[in-house]
């Protein structure tokens, strides 16, 4: 079995139990001022009963809370921190970039492939005009 709890939600129009459990002097005069006609109850009396059973109203509880940009917030510093990281490891953990990356060692490779004639036919050498020394 599970406790009676107080629930404001659109799915949910009567919750458990009341809003308030533990009543003031004034909220148990006007509880026995309800037992009367209503008639004679005031618009805020009327509502100060509401609040007694409910926490909020219809209106309220669809209104739209800001706790997307709470999110959106915790989300972009994540994704900093995570950049941050990113960057630190890059300078101090990762090793230097290999040699082959550098362009000048790149350049080298391109030309000992068309020396060597690499796929001629159809691949990388057929791409080159070895009479003019350009690509076609």
């Amino acid at each position: 079995m599970s406790k009676p709890m107080y629930w404001d939600r659109r799915e949910i129009p009567l919750p458990d139990k009341r809003y308030k459990d533990i009543l003031t002097p004034a909220d148990k005069s006007l509880k026995e001022k309800e037992k009367g006609p209503w008639g004679q109850l005031s618009n805020e009396e009327k509502l100060a009963l509401y609040r007694l059973s409910f926490c909020q109203t219809y209106p309220e509880m669809n209104q739209s809370s800001s706790e997307w940009k709470t999110v959106v917030a915790g989300v972009l510093y994540c994704i900093g921190l995570t950049g941050l990281v990113i960057i630190w490891q890059t300078a101090y953990v990762s090793p230097p970039a290999p040699r082959t990356f550098d362009a000048e060692w790149q350049a080298k490779q391109v030309k000992r492939m068309l020396d060597m004639r690499v796929s001629p036919i159809e691949g990388f050498a057929a791409q080159w005009d070895y009479e003019k020394g350009q690509w076609k």
